[in-house]
């Protein structure tokens, strides 16, 4: 089975434009999030594979002889990217359920055992390896939100960029590493109910708010446009000016014939803002949103709630040019509104395996402090 350790990771992900509109629709971009959520595999003498994931309350274990004497064979069976109702049910034999079992657990279960025999046993992952994980991943979304997009799930596999329409996922070319602030309001909020406000906002003012989406989804297809033009070169601190800004600077640098830097950076931040001021139009701001908006404008930094509204959470773009003290004192002045803040980057790569040599410090820290028994283990 596993004979050494193995540690995965997956990144997390923010709609950088394009939220309500793309229920509409709209075209959304959305990121991946140098912010991981690691998985350690390691191997133990107990003679047993233990499941244990805490925060929703599933603790399984089986004996390691038990799975090398199955019949692994039906595991080939039909395409590996779905799997079919005949696999499921000898997962489930494998698995032992008890009588009480809940759904959300058996798909956790059932999920890990799939991808533990059919993908780490490999070490290396091939594409119908990720677009398997990336199946399994929206599957648990379904369970968590119903009808899910598959955007999250597909950020989280691929990583990078991607751009979402109408359930078409396509991945932008090398996007530039962006860094930003992920702050989280701390305020909790309904995805189902601003959503329905949106919609019936626009049944009540159509020839307002639909404007608004069409505006919206401009907005989404140049900022791709600017982070495909800025993928040319690493980003330099004028490049950050244009997330935030419209097509008004259309002139050429004369030293080099390029777009002129400047106006790609003040695109990046304008448009920024525009979103943002759009999203209150369709009545997803919240008075949280807006102090924290108002808090990095102080400091000369343009802000945008990230997904549903209402509160949650909000990114914050930081130019190149800023030192390590005048990002700090950012921080300090969100955290002093009782936020809770990170510093990250955007165009994250996606579910990865790691070495030990490969890890930081912090995440090793982070990994010795956990408990052996919150980690999968096999023998």
């Amino acid at each position: 089975m596993l004979s050494d350790v193995l540690l995965v990771s997956a990144p997390g992900k923010v709609i950088l434009h394009g939220e309500h509109a793309v229920v509409h629709g709209k075209v959304a971009l959305a990121v991946a999030l140098n912010l991981r959520t690691f998985l350690q595999l390691q191997p133990h003498s107990s003679g047993k594979v233990s499941l244990n994931l805490p925060n929703i309350g599933i603790k399984r274990a089986w004996d390691v002889a038990r799975l090398q004497l199955l019949d692994m064979s039906f595991l080939e069976q039909g395409d590996p990217t779905s799997p079919i109702l005949e696999k499921l049910e000898k997962l489930k034999e494998v698995a032992d359920f008890p009588e009480d079992c809940t759904d959300h657990e058996r798909l956790a279960v059932l999920a890990f055992l799939y991808l533990y025999l059919c993908i780490c046993r490999k070490q290396r992952w091939r594409a119908e390896d990720l677009e398997l994980i990336n199946k399994w991943a929206f599957q648990g979304e379904k369970v968590i939100h119903g009808n899910p997009s598959g955007v999250d799930n597909a950020v989280s596999t691929w990583g990078g960029a991607l751009r979402y329409q109408q359930g078409k996922i396509s991945s932008l070319k090398r996007p530039p590493a962006l860094k930003i602030l992920l702050i989280n309001t701390k305020v909790p909020r309904s995805t189902k109910a601003l959503v329905l406000n949106v919609r019936n906002r626009l049944l009540k003012f159509p020839k307002i708010v639909a404007p608004l989406l069409t505006s919206i989804n401009a907005i989404s297809l140049e900022c791709e446009r600017v982070l495909e033009e800025m993928a040319t070169a690493v980003p330099a601190p004028e490049h950050y000016l244009a997330l935030e800004c419209y097509r008004r600077h259309g002139h050429k640098s004369p030293a080099s014939g390029r777009p002129n830097g400047n106006r790609l950076s003040l695109l990046l931040q304008e448009l920024i803002d525009m979103n943002q001021h759009h999203l209150n139009a369709l009545g997803v701001g919240h008075t949280s949103l807006d102090q924290l908006c108002q808090v990095t404008m102080a400091h000369g930094l343009h802000s945008k709630l990230t997904g549903a509204g209402g509160g949650g959470c909000g990114i914050t773009l930081l130019r190149p040019d800023l030192t390590g003290p005048e990002v700090e004192a950012v921080k300090q002045a969100l955290t002093g509104c009782g936020f809770d803040c990170w510093e990250t980057s955007i165009g994250a790569p996606g579910v990865s395996v790691h070495t030990a040599a490969s890890l930081d410090a912090p995440v090793w820290q982070a990994l010795d402090g956990l408990c052996a028994g919150q980690w999968a283990s096999s023998s």
